[in-house]
């Protein structure tokens, strides 16, 4: 069904790209980290999260994905790691304080995108990219969550997948 979902969701927007400027942006939260030490700030993926990291790279094995963004933790960047590697593309950093610069719309317009955050900036990013505050922020508890913005000729677009 997962599949099916995803299939459907890249066939809706290769179809309403024809012609046009089509920016798609993909956001994930980071996998499950490590919570032994509470007073790291920067923990790695626990085996759970690693798995999920895996898995977000089978996800996207049929997106092919211009850049792949993360913020400067280790969770982030182990978590697009795996699709990054296997599409053979560096991780690029950005600054969650500064979502959806200038720069960054600027450096990713007309390509296909994923952007790996957290639980209080994934959602946040693609609210700013939609204009409107549609997704709350993520529970804690939840990594599952993929949010697809498309973006055609100025005109912007979401869904929201949970990915399992």
């Amino acid at each position: 069904m997962k599949k099916l979902i995803l299939v459907l969701a890249f066939t809706f927007i290769s179809l309403a790209s024809y012609a046009q400027e089509v920016t798609t942006y993909y956001f994930i939260r980071h996998a499950e980290k490590l919570r032994i030490d509470k007073t790291d700030r920067n923990p790695r993926l626990n085996f759970d999260g690693v798995k999920r990291a895996e898995a977000w790279k089978e996800v996207f094995s049929n997106v092919k994905f211009d850049a792949i963004y993360s913020t400067d933790y280790n969770r982030t960047k182990l978590t697009a790691k795996p699709t990054a590697d296997s599409q053979n593309l560096p991780i690029l950093l950005y600054n969650p304080r500064n979502m959806y610069s200038e720069s960054f719309q600027y450096n990713t317009k007309g390509k296909t995108v994923l952007v790996v955050g957290h639980s209080n900036t994934t959602n946040a990013f693609a609210n700013k990219v939609l204009g409107e505050e549609k997704y709350p922020q993520i529970d804690d508890s939840n990594n599952s969550n993929l949010y697809i913005v498309t973006v055609i000729d100025g005109k912007v677009s979401s869904v929201l997948l949970k990915i399992n």
